[in-house]
């Protein structure tokens, strides 16, 4: 939409006066809006998005070209570029005022690209596309994706664009490996287990957040210490440890894991995860 201004000017017998200022706006023929259907992204998820055209004018639109650039940014020093989303091929659909057409041409090399993409008079047309995100997609503190599409006519003149940002999923993402030392012990022997939690998740893991931890240990253990991270942990305080059944539970409140750290390799341009890491160590005998 432009906004345009125009005054008159009047001379008579070698004096002039101006006119008021009149102002109008010209609509444009064509808009768009670009919509993630999720706004929230996390290591690998797939997005959904959709780029919607609307034709203003009285003439049918043809031999249009849609190109985004699925979030293409710079990094490092200047020219290098990364693009954080991966086309899902076979994802795209056509709709146009709101019926099915046939697929449309999709080209995916640094930036995903429509052709032939027709807008009768006065409707709309609408490209929904699916795009997992890659190494390459930033994390961490004010990290977010803005994804832009831009419409060009049959003659490359840009006709509208729009944008949409999504930003990473504020949450925790928690696994637990467990090792065993020695592999190989007497009937009476001493047993250690080692209880790795990591979290690769933008947020931490507080005492407040609903954390339970449980193992059966079979055969069962006479346990001669527990430590968390290192310090040790009191029995019916930090845990709770039934011999007889071997059952091992560590209730709420007492597993807190940081938030994972992301940071990006200015080489080649991709996002490291180093998962914030908590440690349960258990050592007891066999009880025969």
């Amino acid at each position: 939409m432009a906004t345009f201004y125009n005054q008159a000017t009047l001379s008579y017998n070698g004096n002039v006066t101006v006119s008021n200022i009149t102002t109008g706006e010209i609509l444009d023929t064509v808009s768009a809006t670009k919509t993630a259907i999720t706004e929230k992204y996390s290591q690998g998820s797939d997005l959904s998005f959709t780029i919607s055209i609307l034709n203003m004018g009285n003439t049918d639109l043809s031999g249009l070209t849609v190109t985004d650039n699925l979030g293409n940014y710079s990094f490092g020093d200047p020219g290098d570029d990364v693009v954080p989303l991966t086309y899902n091929e076979g994802s795209a659909k056509l709709f146009v005022n709101g019926v099915r057409q046939t697929d449309p041409t999709v080209a995916f090399v640094q930036s995903l690209t429509f052709t032939g993409i027709s807008v009768p008079a006065g409707g709309s047309a609408m490209i929904m596309y699916e795009a997992s995100v890659n190494q390459f997609a930033p994390f961490g503190p004010d990290a977010s994706i803005t994804n832009t599409a831009e419409i060009t006519g049959a003659g490359g003149t840009v006709l509208a664009d729009a944008s949409a940002t999504i930003t990473p999923e504020d949450k925790a993402e928690l696994t637990i490996t467990k090792s065993l030392s020695p592999v190989t012990v007497s009937g009476d022997g001493e047993l250690t287990y080692t209880f790795v939690i990591q979290n690769s998740g933008t947020a931490a893991v507080v005492a407040t957040d609903s954390v339970i931890f449980t193992d059966v240990f079979e055969p069962a253990l006479a346990l001669s210490s527990v430590t968390y991270n290192d310090s040790p942990w009191i029995l019916n305080v930090n845990y709770t440890y039934d011999e007889s059944t071997g059952l091992f539970t560590v209730p709420e409140g007492q597993i807190t894991v940081s938030a994972a750290e992301f940071v990006q390799d200015q080489d080649c341009g991709t996002w490291n995860c180093q998962p914030g890491t908590s440690t349960i160590v258990i050592t007891g005998t066999i009880i025969k």
